[in-house]
């Protein structure tokens, strides 16, 4: 067991055994699930900018339904890319803007990190 797991299992069993408190844990950037259509994962994420008005797809391609549109400046954490057709596109978070905290696909070309 690594050490991180160890300090979690040993802090949660101290607080059950002080009075049932609730522990949250958040999951690291390894424990977040990656769509299958990814052919590459970072060993870490990416963090970029976009460098245009840019749209937030449901897909890695135009042929997915936009679901928010990031403006230029837009901070996007990308996790994996994927190649269809030739073209890139990363999938990730928004962390900023209107749709700050939203999933989506975004044509890689339009970030720079």
């Amino acid at each position: 067991m690594r050490i991180a797991a160890r300090v979690v299992a040993l802090t949660s069993a101290v607080l059950l055994t002080a009075g049932g408190a609730t522990l949250a844990v958040a999951p690291t950037a390894s424990a977040v699930s990656m769509p299958s259509k990814c052919q590459y994962a970072w060993n870490d994420p990416h963090k970029a900018k976009t460098t245009a008005v840019v749209n937030l797809r449901t897909g890695p391609s135009r042929s997915y339904v936009s679901i928010g549109t990031l403006s230029k400046g837009t901070r996007f954490t990308h996790y994996c890319l994927a190649y269809p057709h030739g073209h890139n596109w990363a999938w990730g978070k928004v962390t900023s803007g209107a749709n700050a905290g939203r999933w989506g696909w975004v044509y890689y070309n339009y970030l720079t990190l």
